[in-house]
């Protein structure tokens, strides 16, 4: 098939450090009624708009302001942009459904954080969860995610503290992510490359939820 030009997009993980135990990162679950990746987990986020283009040079910086303008729209959470640390970029290809080329950054919880406040319309509900309780609740079918976010989450749960986090994000490269099918022991598999810091880079085609 054609790939139809993918739409630019950001997201944003915001970790929450806590006294025991590893950092709580900021969710939201999309509303059931949404095209893509209706009722899945995800960190927040959205397209790149015309707004965030009005003080940004280039891609990456439109980015981090979507990033920080849908996580407020989403959450109420307020996330100052100078915070923002690159973590990942995904693009799809050969998918039947919608693409989006997809920014990811990291930020710190705001030491003045308030309850969160979720949206109507923007999600269904807003959460902070350890990255390994929500992998939890995945496997368990309590929770959905697709193949991206599952991937992300098993990235994040190795760290103990944003600033391990952050310091893991430097000292790789972001690449853009465009998972292939190879056959791997006689079954088909949605792969990535192993060298971006994902401590599983594969999973089962017909496991994989893609949207």
């Amino acid at each position: 098939m054609t790939d139809s030009e993918a739409i630019p997009a950001a997201t944003l993980v915001v970790l929450r450090d806590v006294e025991t135990g590893p950092p709580d990162l900021l969710m939201v679950e999309r509303p059931r009624t949404m095209a893509f990746a209706a009722g899945a987990m995800v960190f927040p986020g959205g397209r790149i708009d015309p707004i965030d283009w009005e003080e940004a040079d280039t891609l990456e910086q439109a980015a981090a302001r979507a990033a920080v303008r849908e996580t407020a729209e989403e959450t109420g959470l307020e996330v100052g942009l100078d915070s923002l640390v690159p973590f990942a970029r995904w693009r799809p290809d050969n998918v039947h459904h919608r693409r989006f080329d997809t920014f990811f950054f990291l930020a710190p919880c705001p030491a003045n954080a308030g309850p969160l406040r979720p949206q109507p319309g923007e999600c269904e509900r807003a959460l902070w969860v350890s990255a390994g309780a929500m992998l939890d609740d995945i496997a368990a079918g309590h929770a959905a995610a697709i193949f991206p976010t599952i991937r992300n989450l098993e990235r994040l749960a190795q760290f103990g503290s944003f600033t391990q986090a952050r310091d893991h994000a430097l000292a790789h490269p972001v690449e853009i992510i465009s998972p292939w099918i190879e056959d791997r022991a006689g079954e088909p598999h949605l792969v990535i490359p192993d060298h971006l810091g994902y401590p599983v880079t594969s999973e089962r085609l017909d496991r994989a939820l893609r949207a």
